[in-house]
């Protein structure tokens, strides 16, 4: 991983958009996984709905990682960080 030979110095506008992004993944990671809790709930009380909420189950770390990616490389690229 190349990181920056020289410090990285950030604007106060810089610092507040990663900390929106940093806040909206937070947001989306949490949503995703209150319906994986939600899934496997309903399921133990609703066992026929196993096959619809298997679908919902496995949407889930998808988009988990979709988050995480897509913070990854805004953070990379507001600290100049670059990926082999």
């Amino acid at each position: 991983m190349g990181l920056p030979t020289e410090p990285v110095t950030l604007s106060t506008e810089q610092i507040n958009a990663l900390n929106r992004k940093l806040s909206t993944m937070r947001h989306d990671i949490n949503n995703h996984l209150s319906l994986i809790l939600a899934a496997v709930e309903l399921t133990k009380y609703k066992p026929e709905m196993i096959q619809r909420m298997l679908e919902t189950l496995n949407l889930q770390p998808p988009k988990i990682a979709t988050a995480i990616t897509t913070f990854s490389q805004e953070f990379e690229k507001t600290f100049g960080i670059a990926r082999p």
